[in-house]
């Protein structure tokens, strides 16, 4: 029986019409060219390809819905979840099920019917599986902590061909791995998640014009030591293009956009905040309530499918230089200006969580990304602007975080930096026990141990 017999989604080679559309998503520099794709409908699909691929010794990459891409895989089998979009919340659990194509704008809707929230990024349409495997730093991150510390069990297909539900009970070791370093270990076909009980916000952003961006930085940086754990910011640095799309008072600016994300009383927002807004005029001004159905407004991510490369670097202070390494190296007036962000750990991502997990850096206390536009893979001048701003602030850098490693092909060593030495160790080891022919290695790749 032929794998297109076994499995109810399509299955593509490359001369097949709709092989394009199947393996494209919203990074478009970086695209798989597999040898075959596989069009999951649910978990028998996946079953089916994997036991294909691994009979013939062939690699499996995995593309679900949202922004990340790691590594493009080159020959092998992709398996598309997207059509994978079950939801289910149960609003007395406090918990949401969530399959592998499922992006987070569903689940915040679905549980807002009841009052809930999940603990979702910044921009709604990233997807849930992707962006929790590999941590999950969202809107309420310092009250609540990592995403993948509130998972409460992953579904998933192994190497083996076996499905498996897995929790801090059955098979604790694997759950642990999962939560931190999950595409390692295979294709994950739901999870199970906490929800919180937040409905609105205090939260927006305040955009200050481009020649304020040493003294936001600076205020910025000593306003994180004073505030609670219910109010995640951030600063975004950002170099709009002269588009009729950017609202026009951005529109061909460099701009610093402070967010801010709050569950307390609104006054007690307005509060906090105002030693921010006495910095000076802001060109934009949207702090106010809101829904959490609207939470994406506060970074106002782009929503189209473009090319991009990224990096970061978890800190463990942010150094005085700063606002002149990131005007110098990736400001409006660098050869190649780059999206920068600023955001303040601390707080809840700070503590262990009762179930131990994967993440590492957890006395981070900021991380700093740098983000540029490329046209496609291989070296360029674009390419290197993240990299050496992350080398301005290597001195203070704790180590990566797997979620923000964007476009990129991750060495061993490169990963090795988003683990602590002693649970990268363990994670080899675990690899070795699970997939021991290294069958997932189209990612931020651990190698299996040789023990």
């Amino acid at each position: 029986m032929s794998l297109a017999d076994r499995v109810r989604g399509p299955v593509l080679a490359p001369a097949d019409p709709d092989y394009d559309a199947e393996r494209t998503g919203f990074q478009a520099a970086y695209q798989h060219r597999p040898a075959l794709i596989v069009g999951a409908t649910g978990p028998a699909d996946v079953r089916s390809a994997v036991e294909y691929a691994a009979g013939r010794g062939l690699p499996v990459a995995v593309q679900a819905t949202g922004h990340g891409l790691a590594v493009a895989a080159d020959g092998g089998v992709l398996v598309n979840t997207a059509r994978m979009s079950g939801v289910r919340v149960d609003p007395v659990a406090r918990t949401a099920w969530v399959q592998a194509g499922v992006r987070w704008e569903r689940v915040i809707h679905e549980a807002a019917g009841y009052g809930l929230a999940p603990l979702s990024g910044s921009a709604p349409d990233v997807g849930v599986v992707g962006y929790t495997l590999g941590g999950g730093l969202g809107l309420l991150s310092r009250e609540y902590g990592y995403t993948a510390d509130h998972v409460r069990a992953v579904e998933i297909v192994t190497a083996d061909g076996r499905e498996r539900r897995v929790d801090a009970e059955c098979d604790p070791d694997l759950f642990w791995a999962l939560r931190g370093a999950g595409a390692n270990f295979g294709v994950v076909t739901a999870l199970e998640i906490d929800l919180v009980p937040v409905s609105t916000l205090y939260g927006g952003g305040l955009y200050f014009a481009g020649e304020l961006v040493p003294d936001v930085l600076a205020a910025w940086s000593e306003w994180t030591a004073t505030v609670p754990d219910e109010l995640t910011s951030g600063v975004g640095l950002v170099p709009y293009p002269d588009l009729p799309m950017v609202p026009e008072p951005l529109r061909g600016r460099y701009v610093a956009h402070v967010r801010i994300a709050y569950t307390g009383a609104v006054q007690d927002g307005e509060r906090l905040v105002a030693p921010l807004r006495a910095l000076g005029p802001r060109l934009i001004d949207t702090l106010g309530e809101m829904p959490y159905t609207e939470s994406g407004s506060i970074t106002a991510d782009p929503t189209m499918p473009h090319g991009y490369y990224g990096t970061n670097a978890m800190l463990s202070e942010l150094p005085s230089s700063l606002a002149t390494s990131v005007l110098e190296l990736t400001g409006p007036d660098a050869p190649v200006p780059c999206v920068v962000q600023l955001n303040h750990l601390g707080g809840a991502l700070s503590r262990r969580p009762s179930v131990p997990s994967a993440i590492a850096h957890r006395d981070a206390s900021y991380l700093l990304r740098a983000l540029t536009v490329v046209d496609g893979p291989g070296p360029s001048e674009a390419r290197s602007a993240p990299g050496r701003l992350a080398d301005a602030v290597a001195p203070w850098t704790l180590g990566r975080s797997p979620n923000f490693v964007l476009g990129e092909s991750s060495t061993v060593e490169q990963v090795r930096t988003c683990y602590h030495p002693d649970d990268y160790a363990r994670l080899a080891a675990l690899k070795a026990t699970y997939d021991g022919a290294n069958l997932f290695r189209l990612n931020q790749n651990i190698p299996p141990s040789a023990n």
